[in-house]
């Protein structure tokens, strides 16, 4: 009987486990507690690939599609799932009373900054077409090629960066020997090289198609935001994963997609990859403390403004927004998951920053006690969600999850404002934070 009793508990545990970890993972705000502001942390929409076709055609028999766009640039198409974005982020601050649901009275109280490419650009004034329609929005971004130093802090010469730190960083995680990431991903990297030796027709080319297993794996010290240069299978494979993800979210013709070999399963098992080459060369600590630290801080900047309601000097804000937008790039949101130790598993991806995907810091506070705390969020489209552009609803909401910060979350996940700060100021590294 006592053995009965115990495994209908055990079961009922087993039952109920799910539910109770969905309701910690996302509470619902206390009648108590009011949205004062928040902090929007982006990548860009769906672009083209960076490179151009000829880089990549020597590990493909058959010849890589053709883009409407410059290499690296937004496409139309990802410039419209950025607007559902923004459009969905105005639906969800208006539920939590911080913005109106019409007019164009809170772009007073919004600050929409991008990075100086492109594709950060046009993101911007996507999420704005989004967020506010019809009302007309500054977006904050420096000249096209000019280095920003929230989104390039290296490049624009903040901090003093350490390349043979780095680089002996990045050589303990992986064992001393690059050779070692290609044999602990040799099963994916193989996976990914069988579709670019077999499917699509083959082009007319000179001489044979370079195997990914033919790309000498090397780490030396690195130059610019660079700090680590990793080559390699593993990295080379991210590379040409990732170009196969803007073909999928692009909404391209299934034969167009891996030669017609890659469907949404293969493409989220392939981008395994993707995400193990970012993680190595992102958020490994000494990479990620030299490259994240001042955005991170330039963030608590802005939180702390809204805390204490005085201009604090080098915030992104205002003294007077409600919420605040950086779109930037993968490599950013990856920074700052390094800094942070956060993780995340979203549409069946461990740690993955597709287009679109977007760090949130809520701040909230207590009306009985006038106390601040953080709620850190992590949102995505699906990739079905990206490819077939369909409106972000309630009924149809991009993928969302509450993120654990390690030494700051309490049970519920949120941060006592005071620890929030303070965690946020252990994570960065003073010597890398541009004071202004």
């Amino acid at each position: 009987m006592q053995r009965s009793i115990s495994n209908l508990i055990c079961l009922f545990l087993f039952i109920t486990a799910p539910i109770v970890a969905q309701t910690l993972s996302q509470p619902s705000p206390s009648p108590d507690t009011e949205l004062k502001f928040v902090v929007y942390v982006s990548r860009h929409g769906v672009r083209s690939p960076t490179g151009k076709a000829e880089q990549y055609s020597p590990y493909s028999s058959a010849a890589w599609p053709a883009w409407e766009v410059a290499p690296g640039y937004l496409t139309a198409h990802g410039y419209q799932l950025m607007e559902l974005f923004g459009a969905y982020d105005r639906m969800e601050l208006v539920s939590k009373g911080l913005l109106q649901s019409t007019g164009c009275e809170d772009v007073a109280h919004t600050t929409i900054r991008a990075d100086s490419d492109q594709r950060t650009r046009e993101t911007g004034k996507a999420i704005a077409a989004g967020l506010f329609p019809g009302c007309p929005v500054a977006v904050q971004a420096l000249p096209e090629g000019e280095a920003d130093p929230l989104f390039h802090s290296i490049s624009a010469g903040v901090g003093h960066p350490k390349p043979d730190l780095a680089t002996a960083a990045l050589s303990g995680r992986i064992g001393g020997d690059p050779n070692n990431l290609t044999e602990a991903y040799h099963t994916q990297i193989a996976a990914l090289d069988q579709i670019l030796a077999n499917c699509g027709t083959a082009a007319a080319r000179k001489g044979k198609r370079t195997s990914l297993f033919d790309i000498p794996a090397k780490l030396a010290p690195g130059t610019g935001d660079k700090l680590a240069e990793l080559h390699g299978p593993l990295n080379t494979a991210s590379t040409l994963t990732e170009n196969l993800l803007l073909e999928y979210t692009q909404g391209m013709e299934a034969s167009n997609v891996g030669w017609g070999c890659v469907d949404g399963g293969e493409l989220r098992s392939l981008l395994e990859l993707h995400s193990a080459a970012t993680d190595f060369s992102q958020r490994t600590t000494a990479l990620a403390r030299a490259r994240g630290s001042n955005l991170l801080d330039h963030i608590r900047r802005a939180m702390e403004q809204a805390v204490t309601g005085k201009a604090i000097p080098g915030a992104p804000s205002a003294l007077k927004d409600r919420a605040l937008f950086l779109v930037g790039h993968d490599t950013n949101l990856a920074n700052i998951a390094g800094l942070l130790n956060l993780n995340w598993i979203v549409d069946g991806r461990r740690d993955d920053t597709p287009p679109g995907s977007t760090l949130i810091f809520e701040l909230w506070r207590a009306r009985s006690t006038r106390n601040y705390f953080v709620q850190t969020y992590y949102s995505a489209q699906t990739l079905e969600q990206m490819r077939s552009a369909t409106s972000l609803t309630s009924s149809n909401p991009p993928q969302r999850v509450h993120l654990y910060i390690p030494g700051c979350s309490q049970q519920d996940l949120s941060c006592a404002w005071p620890v929030f700060s303070e965690s946020l100021k252990q994570a960065t590294d003073p010597g890398n934070v541009d004071p202004h």
